[in-house]
């Protein structure tokens, strides 16, 4: 059993390698980033009260600077100066879930109450349509956005408990309505290496294509709450997560489950990563884990990096 005290959180939300190959984690003990193998706490990350934070997603922006959302707001890490946002700021809620720089250089920023984007001066409010409540959720929200993302084409991707919105050109469609996606509520868009995109939903993993959407995974596992994270490995195979609780790949014609066994144990994932040395990490609910040689590795304060 791994010893909760030399984990880097007992709950991590999530994790985020910068451009000069920092590694940044998000956690309910706030963010930590790691430089030469040292892993340091980034203090000034606090509510307007002056309280700690939930990290929940970490971007970079076109500039260098690191921004994280958080249950308190937003802030940006440039070098030593830390910066924070509120609702008293212009930000559209406190409550933040996700976070997307564009190649324009502006911070798109996904909460409980919607979406706005802030241009380096101001926030201004970006209107989505309003969903549905997940009553499975122990949060949720009408207006909830769970992830923003930009593709390798520029088009921004927004999953909403309203569906899968797109967004080019000035052109806000609904792609779930479009592509045949069958549920409300989305949680991520990927990009894999080859520019495919998958969608992962309540009721199913979806692969991209056009204007269609197939549910590969329809009747062949059951989804409970939902697909969570995604990934590629370096094989190009797809990691998912699968109601919270269990992993899969999938390498383009089936679909395998990846087994936790009493001697190989993972966290319960909030968020599949793969740094730039093509190495996977599962963090969650437990602490961070990287899979080396099909074993899972508790990585704690002290690494091994």
């Amino acid at each position: 059993m791994s010893d909760t005290n030399r984990q880097i959180s007992q709950v991590v939300r999530t994790m985020f390698q910068d451009s000069n190959g920092n590694l940044w984690f998000g956690t309910q003990n706030g963010a930590f980033k790691l430089e030469s193998d040292s892993l340091i706490h980034i203090d000034k990350i606090n509510s307007e009260s002056g309280k700690g934070v939930t990290i929940k997603d970490i971007i970079e922006g076109i500039d260098g600077k690191i921004w994280l959302g958080h249950t308190d707001g937003v802030s940006s890490v440039d070098g030593e100066i830390v910066t924070n946002y509120y609702e008293s700021d212009g930000l559209i809620s406190n409550d933040v879930w996700s976070i997307a720089a564009d190649k324009k250089g502006n911070i798109w920023i996904g909460s409980i109450d919607g979406v706005c984007v802030f241009n380096g001066h101001e926030f201004t409010n970006f209107i989505l349509p309003e969903g549905k409540v997940d009553s499975t959720r122990g949060i949720s929200s009408r207006k909830m956005v769970h992830s923003i993302f930009e593709d390798s084409n520029g088009t921004l991707w927004f999953s909403s408990n309203a569906g899968l919105f797109s967004y080019a050109c000035d052109s806000l469609i609904n792609v779930s309505k479009k592509a045949g996606i069958q549920t409300n509520f989305v949680n991520e868009v990927f990009e894999d290496k080859n520019g495919g995109l998958w969608v992962s939903a309540k009721n199913g993993l979806y692969n991209l294509t056009g204007n269609k959407a197939e549910n590969i995974t329809k009747v062949k596992i059951e989804t409970g709450k939902g697909i969570g994270s995604l990934a590629e490995d370096k094989d190009g195979n797809i990691w998912f997560v699968a109601d919270q609780h269990f992993l899969y790949t999938y390498n383009g014609e089936k679909i395998i489950e990846h087994k936790k066994t009493k001697n190989n144990k993972s966290p319960v994932v909030f968020k599949i990563f793969k740094d730039s040395d093509n190495r996977l990490w599962f963090v969650g609910f437990g602490g961070a884990y990287r899979l080396e040689n099909v074993r899972f590795v508790n990585v704690t304060k002290n690494g091994p990096w």
